[in-house]
């Protein structure tokens, strides 16, 4: 059996030009279906193979999908690149997967190597950490299809996918004040990106809907490092007015929440009610069991892929459109803010 053959070798087996039997195996309406049976079976009797590189060449693409995504040590992000690959696959295109890790100056480097053509298109969530969006801007004006979902840029004219942060976290706060909470906090990594500052905003709303003063040492910001993340919380529970309750905008403070908590010896949800943004499976097998908000993360990467491939397998397709496009949350609730 031949190995390796080329569509070259193949077309002077049959006696064909080459253009015709790599119509013949692109099934084109230009070749009959004679043709094609002959083609087909000669090219599974020699074990030809096209090659999938040299025709991305020839078709100026590169049939890869650009997924930018700020953290991998989050469900939520995880469960998105499965449904934009269970599309993408279907089209014969492929993933390259960047993570940020939450720095800007990473951004900027990965989007200066995309700038240089290795994607046909980007699905990004920006970093805690981007403000100046030059870099992106670079990528819009250089025509590449992007669009973003989560932690969006609206200031690039694309489509973006969120889920309904504000009214979620209204929802969630009001929860944690039914539960008898009167001193909540909100946790966050970042004051800037955009799901922060809705999720904020719907906290504060419902501590004003009831009443409830705020006070600003309760919205806390915090960072990458868990181990700092982790004293933080500690010291914030360990004061005489301390939170009676706690929101985290990303499951990796409900887990530095846990674990300050039994350095602090406060109790959950005795003392302390914890409620958190996530995805992770194992929230139900926490002790105790946590209360979640979870996003339709493997809806938002389906219709993240729907529209590209759309935009890139059909012919005269017009720009991304300029919208955004809202998915609701789930709240679940689960041990960690039970009342007494």
């Amino acid at each position: 059996m031949v190995s390796g053959i080329s569509l070259k070798e193949l077309a002077a087996e049959l006696n064909l030009a080459p253009s015709t039997v790599s119509r013949a195996l692109n099934d084109s309406y230009e070749i009959s279906e004679q043709t094609k049976k002959k083609v087909l079976s000669m090219a599974e009797k020699l074990n030809y193979h096209p090659n999938p590189f040299a025709r991305s060449l020839r078709e100026n693409k590169s049939k890869t999908i650009a997924v930018i995504i700020p953290e991998r040590i989050n469900n939520f992000f995880a469960q998105v690149i499965d449904g934009i690959e269970s599309i993408t696959q279907e089209h014969g295109y492929h993933l390259l997967v960047y993570c940020t890790h939450e720095d800007v100056e990473r951004e900027k480097k990965i989007v200066s190597v995309l700038l240089n053509g290795r994607a046909d298109a980007i699905v990004m969530s920006v970093s805690s950490q981007t403000s100046d969006i030059s870099h992106l801007r670079k990528l819009y004006d250089r025509g590449l299809p992007i669009l973003f979902f989560d932690r969006i840029c609206s200031e690039i004219p694309t489509t973006k996918f969120i889920t309904n942060d504000y009214q979620s976290t209204l929802e969630a706060t009001r929860h944690l004040i039914q539960q008898g909470c009167k001193r909540p906090a909100f946790l966050m990594l970042s004051e800037d990106i955009s799901i922060t500052k809705e999720r904020h905003r719907g906290f504060l709303a419902a501590l004003k809907e009831a009443g409830i003063e705020h006070n600003p040492e309760f919205s806390k910001v915090c960072c990458q490092k868990e181990e700092r993340n982790i004293e933080i919380l500690k010291e914030l529970l360990s004061q005489e007015n301390r939170p009676d309750g706690i929101l985290a905008s990303v499951e990796k403070l409900a887990l530095a929440t846990y674990q300050a908590a039994k350095k602090a010896n406060v109790r959950i949800p005795e003392d302390l009610k914890v409620i958190s943004f996530s995805n992770m499976g194992i929230a139900g097998l926490l002790n105790p069991s946590l209360t979640t908000i979870s996003q339709p993360a493997c809806c938002i990467g389906e219709e993240c892929a729907k529209i590209l491939m759309k935009k890139l397998t059909k012919v005269n397709q017009p720009d991304l459109p300029n919208e955004v496009i809202t998915f609701p949350s789930k709240l679940t609730i689960r041990a960690s803010t039970m009342a007494e």
